[in-house]
């Protein structure tokens, strides 16, 4: 039997009981080495930079999470992200969404970039700019959908129609997504890309990315980068990811109705909230495609306060639920401040020409008892203004 259904693969995939001692969890092979019969002849494993089992099974249940012909696990999400980049050469060009992570900004121009690549960064959302610098030179599209921190939504199956008209591959950070949300090798991207360290993990204690490969002859390039550059994780990660997975579906359903409340509150608070960004609101100008395209919202809302920088941080130091900290997806709620923390290494007028305003606070909605997290924002907004009232 095959199994069908999201939760079950998550599970199963690639993760059978243990031939030896009928262990329902994947061994953690914590070995760097693998002995040989004979000279070459060894029973598919012999460094464990180059495979190991722990990692073998992490990888099958994520390309069967995703539908793809291929996963790759890497060190972190940027290790991930710097292994596909070189899969190109100098003169390549690349067209990367404008509201990207700020650690993806820093890779593609100030290392990528002396290399000899070309980026241009465009509004993704409006699909004339990427056709307006799109040329015979371009190779990828790289997209987020949602993004980070705004929470745009991009047409995802325009974005590969028009990447493969031109010869392009189409990259999609869907990492504020999950699978469970949203598999965009199904939508038409040739590679779904991961910080690992977020809702696949889900519990802030491991750094990893993940890559699902649409095609198998770009899965296989990757590998052989994957095994040459060595930005592989232990088998400890692994192991912690895949029982991550088991619970991703739960999760995820848990996190996007707690947000939607989130954000459903944060609209009715005008006193001190200036704009609430988030995709499961009608009023979203992206909520028509993310109705399409995603079976659900996330777990993330974006709000910016009155008051500038001075404003969010009153307002985030008098969260008590709502940790101050960096990263997202985990079983905890956390509070970012994009300007200064996660996209700091974005020029300033980058950052203010994206709509990153010194006054926007990025959550990150966890699973606790939403009554909990709505109280705990209420209050936090009440040292904004004192004549607010309280939550009801």
């Amino acid at each position: 039997m095959k199994p069908e259904g999201f939760s079950t693969r998550a599970i199963h995939a690639g993760q059978e009981p243990d031939p030896q001692t009928g262990s329902v969890t994947v061994p953690i092979y914590q070995t760097s080495t693998y002995a040989q019969a004979d000279i070459g002849q060894h029973r598919g494993y012999e460094y464990s930079r180059t495979d190991n089992p722990t990692r073998s099974a992490l990888q099958t249940a994520l390309a069967s999470l995703d539908g793809a012909a291929g996963a790759l696990a890497f060190a972190s999400g940027m290790a991930a992200e710097a292994t596909v980049m070189a899969l190109f050469g100098p003169g390549d060009h690349v067209i990367v969404s404008d509201d990207c992570y700020g650690g993806t900004y820093r890779l593609f121009e100030r290392v990528y970039r002396k290399y000899g690549l070309r980026f241009d960064f465009v509004d993704a959302t409006r699909p004339e700019e990427v056709e307006r610098v799109v040329c015979p030179e371009t190779r990828l599209i790289w997209i987020e959908s949602p993004t980070n921190p705004l929470l745009k939504i991009v047409d995802i199956r325009h974005m590969a129609e028009i990447g493969h008209a031109h010869g392009a591959l189409l990259a999609v950070d869907n990492t504020f997504a999950s699978p469970y949300l949203q598999r965009p090798l199904e939508l038409g991207a040739d590679i779904a890309l991961y910080s690992a360290t977020k809702y696949l993990g889900g519990h802030s204690d491991l750094v990893m990315g993940t890559v699902s490969l649409a095609d198998v002859e770009v899965h296989d390039r990757l590998k052989f980068h994957q095994n040459a550059i060595g930005a592989v994780p232990g088998p400890m990660d692994c192991w912690l990811l895949l029982r991550g997975l088991k619970t991703l579906a739960v999760r995820m359903e848990r996190h996007q109705q707690n947000a939607a409340a989130v954000a459903r509150y944060l609209a009715g608070r005008t006193d001190v909230v200036t704009r609430v960004l988030y995709p499961g609101l009608e009023e979203h100008p992206g909520h028509d495609v993310a109705a399409r395209q995603m079976s659900g919202f996330g777990g993330i809302v974006t709000v910016e306060v009155a008051g500038g920088l001075e404003g969010a941080s009153r307002f985030m130091r008098s969260l008590q639920l709502f940790a101050l900290a960096e990263s997202l997806g985990g079983v905890e709620s956390l509070a970012d401040h994009p300007a200064v923390m996660t996209h700091a290494s974005v020029p300033k007028e980058a950052r203010e020409a994206a709509g990153i305003s010194d006054g926007l606070v990025r959550l990150s909605v966890g699973i606790e008892d939403v009554e909990d997290l709505l109280a705990d924002l209420d209050a936090a907004l009440n040292a904004l203004d004192s004549r607010a009232t309280a939550v009801r």
